[in-house]
């Protein structure tokens, strides 16, 4: 009989054992019953968000669709699993799901000591707070004696620790374990503050009874590197994974969209012709076909429209690129090549 291990992280039990036993051979898994499973958040419009037709889209929808797209040449074969906060390490760890892509926070204990490991980073994202306008708050440094309101299992707690600490404020953390809960009593009044991640301030703003009524305020207090997130000890899986994120960025970057993907592979560019198969066998070493990225790119786009399409400058969030821009714009998105 296996010993099982436990440990804690932002109080949720996660164990390791179970976690070795279903790192194995997940992509032959996958492939044979023949979709992705992949964690999601319970609701954050632009990255995971379903309709009341119980279709879901967003930027971490997307992904999760790219990695079926790579693997069975059809970006539906997916079907999503909307975890909490707290359960969503447990779920991926026991097997659950295949995939996490869930606006989750890359750090350290989380890549080192779960049995984790993070292939990316598809939202460079920072924490902040929200208030109601009518307060007349312009900065966090003027929230002393405020209630916080937050998600339980995050690292959001922590930051608002240091950051009340650090600033010789007090504060009282008043948290919940859904998402939702915590907007509801942010709306409700509650709390005074609402904190998450700044994509998510934008996101979750869009459910409150009056959005207009309510600011993000200007301070960023963390870095909040956003990933995808598979078990350790496959490295087959983790290695599509990561590439899957690199195809959508190098795609951008050599100019290849889902609009004009087909007449690209006439292209002369020996970089366009390996990223979509024309040239090489890069799909082998990745245990899918040499087509890959061509069924992401056509079917998903590259990563700039994805961005766009959910939580950009014309959508209901109106985020702009900003550090998210590829490195030859300004922007951290830098993918090693295809060669």
């Amino acid at each position: 009989m296996k010993t099982k291990f436990l440990t804690f992280v932002c109080g949720a039990a996660i164990s390791l054992t179970a976690a070795s036993a279903a790192s194995a051979a997940t992509l032959d898994d996958v492939k044979a019953k023949g979709h992705v499973q992949c964690g999601v958040s319970q609701g954050l419009p632009g990255f995971s968000n379903p309709d009341d037709k119980g279709a879901w889209t967003g930027i971490d929808v997307d992904f999760c669709r790219a990695v079926a797209a790579a693997v069975f040449g059809d970006s539906m074969k997916v079907k999503f699993t909307p975890l909490s906060a707290k359960e969503r390490f447990t779920a991926l760890q026991s097997g659950e799901v295949d995939l996490l892509a869930r606006n989750s926070t890359w750090t350290a204990t989380r890549d080192t000591a779960l049995g984790l490991n993070f292939t990316g980073v598809n939202y460079y994202d920072g924490q902040g707070f929200m208030v109601k306008k009518s307060l007349g708050v312009t900065s966090a440094l003027q929230l002393n004696g405020a209630s916080v309101c937050t998600n339980t299992g995050t690292t959001t707690e922590l930051n608002v620790a240091d950051f009340f600490r650090s600033n010789n404020m007090q504060y009282e953390v008043v948290a919940f374990e859904k998402a939702d809960e915590v907007v509801a009593s942010y709306d409700k009044g509650r709390c005074d503050v609402y904190t998450t991640d700044a994509s998510g301030l934008y996101a979750q703003r869009l459910k409150l009874s009056n959005p207009g009524d309510h600011v993000v305020l200007p301070e960023i207090i963390s870095k909040e590197p956003l990933g995808p997130v598979v078990r350790q000890g496959d490295d087959l899986w983790f290695n599509l994974v990561k590439w899957t994120h690199f195809a959508m960025v190098n795609a951008e970057e050599l100019g290849i969209t889902s609009k004009n993907v087909d007449e690209m592979k006439s292209s002369a560019n020996p970089g366009i012709k390996r990223v979509l198969g024309v040239e090489g066998k890069f799909g082998e070493n990745l245990g899918v076909g040499n087509d890959w990225a061509y069924n992401i790119i056509k079917q998903v786009g590259n990563y700039g429209e994805s961005f766009d399409a959910n939580v950009g400058p014309d959508t209901p969030l109106g985020i702009a690129r900003g550090v998210n821009a590829l490195w030859s714009k300004g922007g951290l998105q830098y993918a090693p090549p295809i060669r």
